[in-house]
């Protein structure tokens, strides 16, 4: 499988020139992938990672196996809060129903989750 053709505007003119790049093409197993949220108080040092998908997407294999890898490692900071997944059915939090790691969660329950409460 080759590198696929980049069809929106989301990606950056280096995003573009890479994937015209034959040496690094995915068929050779080269892939990007970017995270969303590195979300942190910076006056307690807490902090998680948040990959966000909107229109009810879903995380590729190849990410979630790049993903875990990094959570992994995270893990031995003691403020660190873990990897989420926010999904959006639509776009946001205003304009349909959201997912926090597989459970449906209100606008209220994602600002708890924001604040770092652990009681969500």
């Amino acid at each position: 499988m080759a590198t696929k053709i980049r069809y929106d505007s989301h990606s950056t003119e280096f995003g573009l020139w890479l994937r015209e790049q034959p040496e690094v093409d995915s068929s050779f197993g080269f892939v990007a992938t970017n995270l969303d949220y590195i979300w942190t108080n910076h006056k307690t040092g807490e902090w998680m990672l948040i990959e966000e998908k909107r229109h009810g997407g879903f995380i590729k294999f190849y990410q979630q196996k790049l993903f875990d890898r990094i959570d992994k490692l995270c893990k031995a900071d003691p403020l660190y809060y873990g990897f989420h997944k926010l999904i959006f059915r639509n776009t946001s939090p205003d304009d349909g129903v959201m997912w926090l790691d597989g459970e449906q969660i209100t606008k209220a329950q994602l600002l708890r989750f924001l604040r770092f409460d652990k009681a969500r």
